[in-house]
């Protein structure tokens, strides 16, 4: 990335008042359980989207964007829930979120930029809008970052602007993790509650590496599947007569299938339950140093979601078979799905024959050449200047 003051001046004549930045986030595993009240075990990226940011006396929003090229003007009396559209919902529905939360904001001139792949389900857009609210927070003295109670009602706003404004209905794991995710360490996080424990991820020391492969498949989260992945959960739920799918044990699962009305539900709720299963146990192998457990419960994770969620595609699938056949411990992907990114657990030494194999996979198809790249836990967001 290029200087973000340098940039914010190019766009606006102006140095802004300060530069915050947000992380992208890798889900270990817990893959759509955030909404079903479950657990999930995120890290924080060391890609990060940079805002620089500037008050205004006034309600209007001015928005320039590296990666789109763009500058856009959007008055804050005019967003609302579908408004405004494209990359600007993000942003602009964080200031809509903190002020319908009581917080007084004003308008500002925000220069964006980043280097979390966008649309390869790393969560870039809560990247956009954690470093949006994050500077928010400081330049109004409302407190937002001061523990993580408060960085919590932050990720709750931005969790609404991505529901509310931009249109997708997700859960609010890619917001928590941006703001509660600790540098070395995974999230545990209870969906349900809020609870949240740092699970020491090291593999390094243990002669590991994560490598992500984003397959370059096209990713989005607000048309449609995503939600209606999310309903079906709703149906199952209220027809099994609990508030949501996290009530159902994993020991009473096959009765809770069996009262269900149609397979497409017992397929979704599965998954859901056993999901939320394999987080634990994948946080109990993490603590004994079980890697090869984990890696396991990666691949199970990902049959899941390809058989019973059917949120995978053949991109991932090739990406996740091509690594396990080079000497992965387990791969799955991670994220909504219908595209995006895969995970591997690999041996060190193992991590080049992964990448080789995993591109020979994909030129064998004539798909584009995937981008494959090691990652570690990093800090959450925060001012940076």
């Amino acid at each position: 990335m290029t200087s973000p003051s340098a940039t914010h001046r190019d766009a606006f004549g102006a140095d802004p008042d300060g530069v915050w930045s947000a992380p992208g986030r890798v889900n270990l595993i817990g893959e759509h359980t955030d909404y079903n009240a479950g657990l999930v075990l995120p890290i924080a990226l060391r890609q990060r989207t940079v805002a620089a940011v500037t008050v205004r006396d006034d309600d209007l929003l001015r928005l320039h964007s590296v990666q789109a090229g763009e500058t856009v003007e959007v008055p804050l009396g005019e967003v609302g829930p579908g408004r405004p559209q494209g990359w600007t919902a993000y942003v602009a529905g964080v200031l809509w979120a903190l002020r319908e939360a009581g917080h007084a904001v004003r308008g500002m001139d925000v220069t964006v930029d980043s280097d979390v792949p966008l649309g390869a389900g790393l969560s870039s857009s809560a990247a956009l809008e954690c470093a949006v609210g994050a500077a928010a927070s400081d330049l109004f003295d409302l407190g937002l970052l001061d523990d993580d109670a408060a960085r919590a009602r932050l990720a709750d706003a931005c969790v609404r602007a991505e529901n509310e404004v931009a249109g997708a209905a997700t859960g609010g794991m890619d917001q928590s993790a941006a703001l509660l995710c600790r540098e070395g360490s995974a999230l545990l996080l209870d969906c349900r509650d809020g609870a949240t424990e740092h699970v020491p991820f090291d593999l390094a020391a243990a002669g590991h590496v994560l490598l992500v492969t984003d397959t370059r498949a096209a990713h989005a989260l607000n048309d449609g599947q995503y939600e209606k992945r999310r309903r079906a959960c709703e149906r199952a739920a209220a027809e099994l007569g609990v508030d949501t799918l996290r009530d159902v044990p994993a020991d009473g699962l096959e009765e809770a299938l069996a009262r269900l009305s149609d397979d497409e539900l017992r397929r979704r709720a599965r998954h859901v339950v056993t999901e939320i299963a394999r987080v634990r146990q994948a946080v109990t192998a993490l603590r004994d140093g079980d890697l090869a457990e984990v890696g396991r419960l990666f691949a199970a994770s990902h049959a899941s979601l390809r058989d019973d969620y059917e949120v995978s595609c053949e991109e991932l699938d090739v990406s996740v078979e091509a690594a396990t056949g080079a000497g992965a411990l387990g791969a799955r992907m991670t994220g909504g799905g219908f595209g995006g990114s895969s995970i591997a657990l690999l041996p060190e030494d193992a991590v080049d024959d992964a990448v080789a194999a995993v591109r020979a996979a994909f030129a064998a198809r004539g798909w584009d050449e995937p981008r494959c790249f090691a990652v570690t836990p990093g800090p959450p967001a925060a001012r940076d200047a």
